[in-house]
């Protein structure tokens, strides 16, 4: 039996009120979206990303792990591709949509101001300018009350319409609570037998829909040392690396340089061995890595969660593995989404420019936000990949 839309639509985003997990993802440029559920209990849950070896599911690691958030690995008891399938799956799980009290994650809103993020600037610049590392990254979050009748399936369905070049996803657990995001940057990726990471570094807005004549030296520098050390990890653990770039890749209201890294492995059941020398490249952390990770925890001012960790399907046997870095990305909870973005500082850093940077990068997923009853009467929405099941 067919689920009419209204009922698809109250069950999804009934489960992200429960004690469900399951992640809704679409992949850049792909017509579909997957679901992958866990039939029941909490998710695994992981201290290492030396810990994900062998294992197969839909990850959803933070950017520092410890016994607050954890690496988590929903297991994938459905997986589903596309709305008929989903539909069918999910009407097994109909009686799991009934209200439920929403999860304490223990998230604390955040307290960013304008003058916290110029504090915070103060505290990155200095050891920049005095030479003790070559790039460092300052995050910031910032609240924002969701609109009466939000729907976190809207909001998906809206990000996907808007944002074909990203990776978007809706993620719930009873561990993490709910994230929703629209990322561009891959971490680790199987493409037709070869393996796929990015350097994504350097940033400027979207200016009238065009593209930039010419990079700053900033920008050209950031990227430069964003793909040296993916170039340099990659050889290290033996790969044969061809890389394509840099070049201008659109993401969102924010254009990026990019640089593809392809390469193979001869063995697959390592792959967290592999991410934990990834994890966190230097477009989300600095150089030198070990060094700034440290200085980062110690005086960002505060907690990234899941943001900027690593995010998608993970499979060492089915040659789909998509793993992303947790990029334009908010958490829910209690009628507030906190939003998260960052950017690289070097010495040469203005700090106005770097806050218009994250500002720029977070309306992104603001303009994804989108209420249950504006989805469904919107007829400027465009029909792409996600557009709405119909029965």
């Amino acid at each position: 039996m067919n689920i009419p839309e209204n009922h698809l639509h109250k069950l999804i985003d009934g489960l992200t009120y429960s004690n469900a997990c399951l992640a809704l993802y679409r992949l850049p440029w792909k017509e579909q979206p997957v679901l992958v559920l866990q039939r029941e209990g909490n998710p695994d849950t992981y201290a290492r990303l030396q810990d994900l070896n062998g294992k197969t599911g839909f990850v959803l690691a933070p950017f520092h792990a410890d016994n607050r958030q954890p690496i988590v690995l929903i297991r994938p008891d459905r997986v589903a591709k596309g709305w008929p399938e989903i539909k069918e799956t999910l009407a097994d799980w109909e009686s799991a949509s009934e209200a439920m009290t929403p999860p304490n994650n223990d998230t604390a809103y955040a307290k960013d101001s304008r003058r916290a993020y110029a504090e915070a600037f103060s505290r990155f610049i200095t050891p920049l300018r005095q030479g003790i590392f070559q790039k460092l990254v300052l995050a910031r979050s910032e609240d924002m009350d969701l609109p009466a009748g939000f729907s976190p399936l809207a909001t998906f369905i809206n990000a996907c319409n808007n944002y074909p070049r990203m990776m978007i996803s809706l993620v719930h657990t009873p561990v993490t609570g709910t994230w929703i995001g629209s990322t561009p940057e891959i971490i680790l990726s199987e493409e037709q037998d070869r393996w796929h990471t990015v350097s994504l570094a350097g940033t400027m807005p979207v200016v009238n829909e065009g593209m930039p004549e010419e990079w700053g030296t900033k920008n050209r520098e950031e990227q430069a040392l964003v793909s040296t050390y993916l170039r340099e990890t990659l050889q290290s653990i033996g790969a044969d690396v061809k890389e394509e770039g840099p070049y201008t890749a659109r993401a969102g209201q924010v254009m990026h340089l990019k640089t593809d890294f392809y390469f193979h492995m001869d063995r697959t059941t390592h792959l967290g061995d592999v991410l934990h020398q990834l994890h966190p490249t230097p477009a989300v952390c600095g150089l030198p890595k070990q060094a700034a990770y440290d200085f980062i925890l110690q005086n960002e001012g505060h907690n990234r969660s899941y943001y900027a960790g690593i995010i998608g399907w993970l499979n060492p046997d089915d040659g789909q593995t998509a793993l992303y870095v947790n990029l334009r990305c908010m958490h829910l909870s209690d009628g507030k989404a906190t939003l998260y973005a960052g950017g690289g500082i070097l010495p040469s850093s203005v700090e106005e420019l770097e806050w218009e940077e994250t500002r720029h990068k977070m309306e992104t997923i603001r303009k994804a936000v989108i209420t249950t009853n504006r989805y469904l009467s919107c007829s400027q929405i465009k029909k792409a990949s996600c557009n709405w099941p119909h029965s």
